[in-house]
């Protein structure tokens, strides 16, 4: 008796229960009531069975011969009279058809034409300021050269007919005035006293860079040597400074925390290097 009994409650729980929605046709599928109502806006039909009113009684403006323009329904010509801030009115720009050009242009009388080109030279050399060139047959003829490409003077025809013996002596003549014979002179010595010579040190000295030689004594040394080592452009040029200023023996200006008597990790390997090559 129970399972008979059963049923019937069964069937009052389905009756109550909601019914659910049928989501297989998925989201964006049923526009089609959408996409008629705006054909029928753009091609200036009926929206819903309403009227569409003139776009002039939106706008005042007017639009040129033969232009399209979209109307409004005439149940929403109330948002327009009623507001209490009219909105600024849009205008559908209007297409030319490539029909109407084609006509324009084909009315063109070969005077125009002349007309336009002429007006284009005449802008074209106020700009640059060199007149374009008249294309007449009065006009002379360009200059053609005798030898565009290869030299011809290997060719005794052609340099005889332009060249004489007394315009070819008078040539060296004028070539030989010009010619300078410049006499080897002693190299310079360099003047020691000016700065140090950093190439003479580095072969004077045997230690390897980054031993120690030399005692330092303070307190961050190596924060003072990267300040300090900041201000030269090249570590050739902190060498210099070091030497003029008492190194290696002494270092003023912090330039040598390790004492290996080379300043801001100066190397003399490449001095020597070079010597012994």
């Amino acid at each position: 008796m129970r399972p008979y009994l059963l049923i019937p409650v069964m069937g009052v729980l389905a009756a109550c229960s909601p019914q659910i929605p049928d989501s297989a046709a998925g989201v964006g599928f049923n526009t089609s009531p959408e996409q008629a109502a705006r054909e029928a806006a753009l091609s200036g039909e009926t929206v819903n069975g309403d009227p569409l009113i003139p776009a002039s009684a939106v706008s005042s403006e007017t639009l040129p011969a033969g232009s399209s323009q979209v109307g409004i329904p005439a149940q929403e010509q109330g948002l327009f009279t009623n507001a209490t801030t009219t909105a600024a009115p849009t205008t559908v720009a209007a297409t030319t058809p490539a029909s109407t050009v084609a006509a324009s242009s084909a009315t063109l009388t070969a005077q125009d034409i002349a007309n336009e080109t002429q007006a284009a030279l005449t802008a074209a050399s106020q700009n640059s300021g060199v007149a374009p060139l008249q294309a007449s047959p009065s006009n002379p003829a360009p200059q053609v050269l005798n030898n565009p490409s290869i030299s011809d003077e290997q060719d005794f025809a052609a340099v005889s007919s332009r060249q004489s013996i007394e315009s070819d002596a008078d040539r060296i003549a004028r070539n030989k005035e010009q010619y300078q014979l410049v006499t080897p002179t002693a190299i310079p010595e360099r003047d020691s006293a000016a700065q140090p010579n950093i190439v003479s040190y580095a072969l004077r000295t045997t230690n390897p860079k980054g031993v120690q030689i030399y005692s330092r004594a303070g307190f961050n040394l190596q924060a003072k040597s990267q300040r300090n080592c900041a201000g030269f452009a090249s570590s050739d040029q902190a060498q210099i400074e070091f030497l003029a200023n008492g190194g290696p023996e002494r270092d003023r200006k912090s330039l040598d925390p390790d004492g290996d008597g080379y300043a801001c990790a100066w190397d003399p390997a490449p001095f020597r290097r070079a010597v012994q090559n």
